[in-house]
């Protein structure tokens, strides 16, 4: 079984905001060698706390069936290494309990658990992959597929293959491998973007984690880009690093002394160092001690029950902690040292040096490196934990096709020089030799991504070459030592000669391998064609082959009379784009060598990169070009066709030995099988708490007043007993009871007392929904009577859906007083008659009969009515301006003749109000009802003041339009009146 453990320790998972396009959330991974962080992008900004609210995660895999027995940490030190490197060594000497075994296929280590259970490296941390991207789903409530992950910058080719390897066992997409210090890089100048112009910043990043110390030269200057114009970029200028040099190994050494202080004090008889269990307690009471000391000059170390029940306590200063981590602290500056030495810079050139890591807390490691770099104070200005998830998860977003974030050029630097070596035969005086030559691929410190080309132009037959690592000497011997095979790959051509042979007529330029350094730093070989180009030259007219036939014969050109204005112009290939960097060019001695190799052997080095191209004076081309080349464009031959045909290329790992596809579906079954397990042991502890709660929450409402009144006393004796009896299997079966069993013991007792909370709920819902339903009645009865009273002229309801509506209210009110007396009379014990559900279907009913007749009253027409005869042109105009002036709400008119009791004004302006009222029902569909009983209050008002009816009506009719722009709290109208009056609708349906 897997699980991990937050020990004394919690995630955070930090959002940052983006405007995006779909909403698919990234993540990014800060993978420390002890601690881990999280961050994901989606719409708006969320920090996410575990119950310890810190802002990293320790994390452990605990395999167990049962109890736990082996927990693997640390396991950034085994990737990408064989059985026989020093780290792995080291490894097991800080963790004796784990059993590491040699891998008889790939030569690499894996932890031997039980004959049935055995990890690798890679496996436990895809695991651990899996278990973040889980986190990471569980706070964005959606799948996360991509992710950005960090790796430490002095990360080999196979160490970077590993992680990804461990990626894809857990099905997790890596958009890139970033540098830890190149995202630390990148997050502080995403948030400084407006202090970067066109003057070069030099920023030192030092960065002491748990396990390494890496110091990085960063360059900071806007550049202008083809694409998106002026943008700000950051440039990796130099790195030095430490593997050993890191706050763990602090830990281990302050460890040993309390081991020794324990051991000093004589109260066991047993060395503490040979139990296992005790030292992880003393680790721990280590980590915690180092913390306090960075702000005490001493304390008091102590645990509980350290050994057979002994507890240990003693007093441990500041001084004594420097005493142990003397050495180092000496290899503090060293980074530093390296860092500006590639660079070729010098510490004047440093506006600042800003601190990274955790490890850097520790006061006399500030001391030490402020001494070091010469500065007035050391640069906090960034969260020293967070920087590198924040800067990776920006590049997710960046990355991402998901998001789209403002431009930040990023200019990684390889640290390891990468070079080609080949064997070539050679002949002199009738002596065959080998000669060895070397093409430098990747100098140390080169930009990547990156695309390099290589043409091997001697090559007529099949033949080898070596991908390794170039001069390596600026290592130390303990570096070189952990740092593994110094060849890369062994790379097979074959279908070289069949392939020249097919192409005899041809031109040949040579075999060209292709080799990318993609994002995440790992050199891959595209491919390797063999290229020419056809002999045969193709003319369109007689003018093309003149210039051919002229080239062919210089000299009878030569004092001729007549002036040629025709050419011939071969295709020449393209040449690939090369960039330029002061730092990528070898030394003089060295570049004049292979200057000198390439005479004699004809292999050359194409570049591809993404460096800046230099500015072309093009009005200058402009004005060279004459009207004279622009006539004898067309007289130019065709080009000749290419060939390119590629080779059958068979590349030997000699690092470290990829796993088959075989191997990563096995390891992924192996995830799926443990992660299963997972699943299933959380169903089981979810159904155990549920019952248990179930139980505790039941017992307690028995004796709540609400639960009093409706269980009878022989209800509540079973429903107690029942509880009991299921309490006492708990405590006996329960916890080993399976998920199945727990579900159904829930499932009974649910049954048990499902009548008792159906009374309950019942009853809590009765005044809410009882109130509703009169307040809908009296709005319908009160539309219904209105709607009568419309002239049969101007009626635009039907008696067939009058009668409808009435015979809906008048049996849903029937209903609800029978009802109400049938409940009134039942005891609380008993199963009510008066249900909530059937209360809301009666509302659902009221509801879709009123808003069907209102539906049809937003689309009504008025009618049309004929025109007086006798009146004047003139009394035409007033009226039709009249009208025109009041579409919306038409005035009160004098005729009072409609035998109803009302005017025929009224009814018209109330019909024309359905219209304007059922606009507003758009934004208030409760109040369309309120908003018409309102209007006809206002057409009352208006005929007692008919001194200023337009303006009344102007300010009445602007207001209602703009009623649905006020907060729903505020339902107020105030119409211009010559005595205003302020109504509410509350109080005009009580009146």
């Amino acid at each position: 079984m897997l699980k991990f453990l937050c020990y004394r320790a919690s995630c955070q998972v930090c959002v940052l905001y983006f405007v995006f396009e779909v909403s698919v959330a990234v993540m990014s991974v800060d993978l420390g060698s002890e601690w881990m962080k999280m961050a994901i992008v989606k719409p708006a900004l969320y920090i996410l706390l575990q119950y310890m609210s810190k802002h990293k995660m320790k994390f452990f895999l605990i395999c167990l069936k049962g109890n736990p027995k082996t927990v693997y940490r640390h396991l950034q030190s085994l990737l990408g290494k064989k059985h026989e490197n020093l780290h792995v060594s080291l490894y097991q000497k800080r963790f004796p309990e784990h059993q590491l075994q040699r891998d008889s296929v790939r030569g690499t280590t894996y932890f031997k658990n039980s004959e049935e259970l055995q990890y690798t490296p890679q496996e436990l941390l895809g695991m651990v992959l899996n278990y973040s991207r889980g986190l990471a789903q569980d706070f964005a409530e959606q799948p996360i597929k991509d992710a950005v992950i960090t790796v430490p910058a002095y990360f080999n080719q196979a160490e970077r293959r590993a992680v990804l390897q461990a990626a894809q066992m857990a099905d997790l997409k890596v958009l890139q491998l970033i540098n830890d210090n190149t995202a630390v890089a990148l997050n502080y100048g995403v948030f400084r973007r407006k202090d970067i112009n066109n003057t070069a910043k030099n920023v030192m990043f030092y960065d002491m984690g748990s396990g390494s110390t890496t110091a990085t030269i960063v360059t900071y200057q806007t550049v202008k880009t083809k694409d998106s114009g002026t943008q700000p970029q950051l440039q990796i200028r130099g790195v030095g690093f430490d593997r050993g040099l890191g706050g763990f190994e602090m830990d281990l050494r302050l460890r040993d002394h309390l081991a020794n202080l324990f051991n000093a004090q004589k109260k066991s008889k047993k060395d503490v160092r040979e139990n296992h269990r005790a030292m992880a307690k003393l680790l721990k009471e280590a980590q915690r001690l180092k913390t306090v000391l960075s702000a005490n000059v001493d304390f008091m170390a102590q645990v509980e029950g350290l050994m057979d029940d002994i507890d240990f306590k003693s007093k441990v200063t500041r001084s004594e902690f420097e005493e142990l981590c003397a050495d180092l602290f000496q290899r503090v500056p060293r980074p530093v040292e390296d860092a500006l030495a590639v660079a070729e810079m010098n510490l004047d050139e440093i506006e600042q040096v800003i601190l990274v890591g955790g490890a850097t807390r520790v006061p006399k490691v500030q001391e030490v490196l402020l001494k070091a770099v010469g500065k007035e104070e050391l640069a906090k200005n960034i969260n020293a934990d967070e920087a590198a998830a924040m800067g990776a998860v920006y590049q997710a977003a960046a990355l991402s096709k998901a998001f789209k974030v403002k431009p930040f050029l990023v200019r990684d630097a390889a640290v390891f020089p990468i070079q080609v070596e080949f064997n070539r035969e050679m002949e002199e005086d009738g002596v065959k030799s080998l000669k060895h030559n070397k093409r430098i691929l990747f100098q140390r410190m080169a930009p990547y991504p990156q695309r390099k080309v290589i043409t091997f132009n001697r090559y007529t037959d099949d033949f080898t070459f070596n991908i390794n690592y170039g001069d390596l000497s600026f290592l130390s011997q303990e570096d070189l030592s952990v740092f593994g095979s110094l060849n890369l790959t062994t790379v097979k051509l074959s279908g070289v000669g069949s392939s020249f042979l097919k192409h005899t007529d041809a031109e040949s330029k040579g075999i060209k391998a292709h080799f990318n350094m993609d994002e995440s730093g790992v050199l891959l070989l595209d491919r390797v064609p063999c290229t020419g180009k056809s002999s045969m030259v193709h003319f369109n007219n007689y003018i093309q082959f003149l210039n051919y036939f002229l080239m062919l014969f210089p000299q009878w050109t030569e004092n001729a009379d007549v002036e040629f204005f025709f050419y011939i112009q071969d295709e020449e290939e393209v040449p690939l784009e090369s960039g330029k960097d002061d730092k990528d060019e070898a030394p003089k001695e060295e570049a004049a060598k292979e200057k000198q190799d390439e005479s004699e052997d004809g292999e050359k080095t194409e570049e591809k990169g993404q460096e800046q191209t230099e500015e072309e004076d093009k009005d200058a081309e402009k004005s060279e070009s004459t009207d004279a080349e622009k006539d004898t464009e067309k007289a130019k031959p065709q080009k000749r066709t290419k060939i390119s045909e590629d080779i059958t290329v068979e590349l030997n790992i000699n690092d470290i030995f990829d796993p088959t596809p075989d191997d990563i579906v096995s390891s992924k079954k192996k995830l799926q099988d443990l992660t299963d397990r997972d699943l299933a042991k959380h169903e089981r502890e979810k159904a155990l708490n549920t019952l248990e709660a179930f139980i505790f929450e039941t017992q307690d409402k028995l004796y709540q007043d609400d639960y009093q009144v409706v269980v009878s006393e022989e209800e509540k004796e079973e429903i107690v007993a029942k509880l009991k009896e299921a309490s006492e299997w708990m405590d006996e079966e329960g916890y080993s009871a399976t998920t199945k069993q727990l579900r159904e013991k829930l499932s009974q007792l649910k049954a048990l007392c499902k009548d008792m909370f159906f009374r309950v709920e019942e009853r809590s819902k009765w005044p809410d929904r009882l109130a509703a339903l009169e307040s809908m009645l009296n709005t319908s009865s009160f539309f219904l009577r209105s709607a009568k009273l419309i002239p049969e002229d101007d009626q635009i309801f039907t008696e067939v859906e009058l009668n409808m509506l009435e015979k809906v209210i008048n049996e849903t009110s029937t209903w609800k007083n029978e009802t109400v007396a049938q409940q009134e009379k039942r005891s609380p014990k008993e199963r009510p008659v008066l249900l909530s559900k059937d209360i809301e279907s009666k509302l659902a009913l009221l509801d879709r009969e009123v808003n069907y007749l209102l539906n049809k009253a937003k689309f009504a027409k008025p009618k049309v009515k004929p025109k007086a005869k006798n009146s004047t042109s003139s009394e035409k105009s007033s009226k039709a301006n009249e009208t025109a002036e009041e579409k919306v709400i038409p005035p009160a008119e004098e005729n009072t003749d409609d035998k109803s009791g009302g005017s025929k004004g009224q009814w018209h302006d109330a019909r024309k109000f359905f219209h304007c009222g059922l606009k507003i029902r758009t934004f208030y569909e409760d109040e369309i009802i309120n908003n018409v009983l309102f209007f006809l209050h206002i057409q009352k008002q208006r005929r007692r003041n008919q001194a200023k009816p337009r303006p009344q009506k102007k300010a009445l009719h602007k207001q209602i339009l703009t009623m649905n722009h006020k907060p729903r709290k505020k339902r107020q109208l105030q119409v211009g009146l010559p005595n205003p009056n302020l109504i509410t609708l509350e109080s005009f349906r009580q009146g």
